[in-house]
């Protein structure tokens, strides 16, 4: 898959950078939305391998955008080449590079990759995901009691839904846990490590990908590109087969 090979290139250069982080020029997007150097980097070079290869599909990046032909019939290569910029500036080693595929309102293809724990994570749709190649499965526990669950949270949208979230999570023995990229938590999910994962908006390049990883792992997501999920983002929930109803309670109910 020239998804991983690009995905894993990537991931080394994000390493260089991230082995100097102390000294990288950040900017601010936005309230807790950074970007650095090394995100604009490394997005250049996973944009320009996907263009080289696939020269008729449209790019929508993290940090360059739409390309012209996102908005046509063309499929979609969705990008995020460092998803936790907060982590990876402050020098904390959890972050991961993220690259989808949609076509025809269908997220197609996921690749996750962790480089600083050597961790693929890649699917496509109708052939199942696997982790370094060894195929992996969502968790099958039906209880929150089972494990933990990631709750994201971004400031785009007002706190008082994931409040709800926790509490409803906790009072149900539930523990949770934020790890700080989305795309990487949705890998864990599929890995059947984290039982579920809630944010209540996260955009398509943090998202996508691990989207089709869960699905591809057995596990189950709403509907994220719903309306303009593709260029809005939209929430996202995902988690095992047995807790679609605790999960779309505690976040929804």
């Amino acid at each position: 898959m020239a998804a991983q090979s690009i995905a894993r290139d990537a991931g080394q250069q994000a390493l260089e950078y991230f082995s100097r982080h102390a000294q990288l020029q950040v900017e601010s997007k936005g309230v807790s939305d950074r970007v650095s150097e090394a995100d604009r980097a490394v997005e250049d070079t996973i944009v320009n391998r996907l263009r080289a290869l696939y020269p008729d599909d449209a790019v929508l990046g993290e940090e360059s955008g739409a390309s012209p032909g996102s908005l046509s019939d063309a499929p979609v290569w969705v990008i995020d080449p460092i998803d936790g910029t907060d982590c990876f500036v402050a020098g904390i080693p959890v972050w991961s590079i993220s690259i989808a595929l949609a076509h025809a309102g269908e997220a197609t293809l996921g690749v996750v990759y962790d480089p600083n724990a050597s961790e693929m994570f890649a699917a496509c749709r109708g052939a199942g995901a696997t982790l370094n190649g060894t195929p992996i499965h969502a968790s099958p526990a039906g209880s929150f009691g089972d494990g933990l669950v990631s709750i994201g949270f971004s400031h785009r949208r007002p706190p008082a839904p994931t409040l709800r979230a926790l509490q409803r999570l906790l009072d149900d023995g539930g523990m949770y846990q934020r790890n700080g990229s989305g795309a990487l938590s949705l890998a864990y999910v599929a890995a059947g490590r984290y039982l579920g994962y809630y944010e209540e908006h996260i955009n398509s390049w943090d998202a996508l990908a691990g989207v089709v990883l869960v699905r591809e792992a057995g596990g189950w997501t709403n509907d994220f590109l719903a309306a303009d999920g593709l260029y809005s983002g939209n929430p996202i929930i995902a988690c095992g087969p047995s807790l679609v109803a605790p999960m779309e309670r505690i976040c929804r109910g």
